[in-house]
């Protein structure tokens, strides 16, 4: 299988999640494998509504960057299996994944019949 499509669409993806990623967030400097979400700064002494308005958003934050977080880990895990050379291979059949399947998702680790598994 020609793997270099897909880990040119992964490289792209992997640069994207980490442009969405540094809006919201920043690579946690005691892990730099995690990524933490930053409150928003107002510079300004804030009366108690203020104050709820900034936690909520920081809470938003931080569920949209898990999400960034966990595709972004998916990402690097299908880049490192075009490395060893085992993209592809689903992991539950040890069967080829589909070309479509990878199409649409570049870093799928299951085939169609394992999809939900």
């Amino acid at each position: 299988m020609n793997t270099e499509p897909y880990r040119a669409a992964l490289v792209d993806e992997k640069a994207n999640l980490e442009a969405e990623l540094a809006t919201i967030g920043r690579r946690n400097p005691e892990n730099p494998n995690d990524w933490e979400a930053l409150p928003q700064e107002t510079g300004q002494e804030s009366d108690p509504n203020d104050a709820a308005d900034l936690i909520s958003h920081y809470e938003d934050n931080t569920a949209i960057l898990k999400d960034l977080e966990i595709r972004y880990n998916e990402v690097l895990a299908a880049l490192a299996r075009i490395d060893e050379g085992t993209y592809g291979v689903c992991t539950v059949s040890g069967e080829m994944i589909e070309e479509d399947r990878l199409a649409a998702d570049a870093a799928a680790t299951t085939c169609k019949a394992h999809l939900n598994t």
